[in-house]
């Protein structure tokens, strides 16, 4: 089953440009069974992903990317809508409480532009980074960022024993889809989404363009 785990639209999401409606028939025609909507702290209704679902002949699952002072995250299972900057120890202690999952976002996006490679940062320093002691897993995949980011949050998840994940992270249309999640298994709805992320069963792609 091919799920593209990170996915923003309009107008939830004020930076990204894509329509849901849009968006069903874009995934469909990447050969995506299901996409993820994780919103920029909002969250959509289960009435309206229902029927975006029934219309756009896909299966969707909801998330949500909440703005926290390690960076950026995205929850599953967790149905709150967050405002401004939280505590990732508060939310971390939240998400739990109801058996979700939290997923560190694009976790070394922008490193370069600030000298990583000067700094010659080691995986064991970024290893360091408090947003590790708080998340299920992350982002290994992500095609918002350069190929020497995505390789470094793939060490760290490898070192510290993390979940590592893909997910596209499309604000365009022809970004849907190039980063994907292959689960061995089918998947119904988001309780089960989070089973198999922590079971681990499945692949990773990055389509590069």
């Amino acid at each position: 089953m091919r799920v593209d785990l990170h996915i923003h639209t309009r107008p939830r999401s004020p930076c990204s440009v894509i329509d849901p409606a849009e968006l069903m028939e874009t995934a469909r025609q990447a050969g995506l069974d299901a996409v993820c909507l994780t919103e920029h702290q909002n969250r959509w209704t289960p009435q309206e992903v229902n029927t975006l679902s029934r219309m756009g002949r896909i299966r969707i699952f909801q998330g949500n990317e909440v703005t926290t002072n390690q960076g950026d995250i995205l929850v599953f299972g967790y149905d709150r809508d967050i405002k401004g900057v939280v505590a990732i120890q508060d939310l971390r202690k939240e998400v739990e409480a109801v058996g979700g999952v939290m997923i560190a976002a694009h976790p070394f996006r922008g490193f370069l532009l600030f000298g990583i490679s000067q700094l010659q940062l080691s995986v064991e320093q970024a290893c360091k980074r408090k947003v590790f002691q708080h998340v299920d897993a992350l982002e290994i995949f992500n095609c918002k960022v350069t190929n020497p980011e995505n390789e470094m949050a793939r060490q760290v998840g490898e070192r510290l024993g993390l979940v590592g994940v893909a997910g596209s992270d499309a604000h365009r249309l022809d970004e849907v889809g190039k980063c994907v999640m292959v689960f061995q298994r089918e998947i119904q709805n988001e309780k089960k989404l989070i089973e198999e992320l922590r079971a681990r069963r499945f692949t990773t792609e990055y389509l590069q363009s």
